[in-house]
């Protein structure tokens, strides 16, 4: 398995991970089974980061817009 640093890791790359084995080492269906939770996971959060990301990018504009259209008004202040 190569280690990349600098770069996400994508969960096809944990759904696909495959490990040495070792005399008396860890059952390889329940780490596959647990990569694979950890890989949905991983899906799960970056749909979730999708949706902020465009949420934000919308918010975002709406008051880039506010702001233009009230670019011109002047609050007036009580001290006259």
């Amino acid at each position: 398995m190569i280690y990349v640093t600098g770069e996400r890791v994508q969960a096809y790359q944990v759904r696909s991970a495959f490990f040495d084995t070792r005399w008396r080492g860890l059952d390889p269906a329940q780490v596959h089974d647990y990569l694979c939770r950890v890989a949905d996971e991983m899906d799960r959060l970056h749909r979730e980061l999708t949706t902020a990301r465009t949420e934000s990018e919308r918010v975002r504009q709406a008051l880039r817009q506010w702001q233009s259209r009230h670019s011109g008004c002047r609050r007036r202040g009580h001290d006259d």
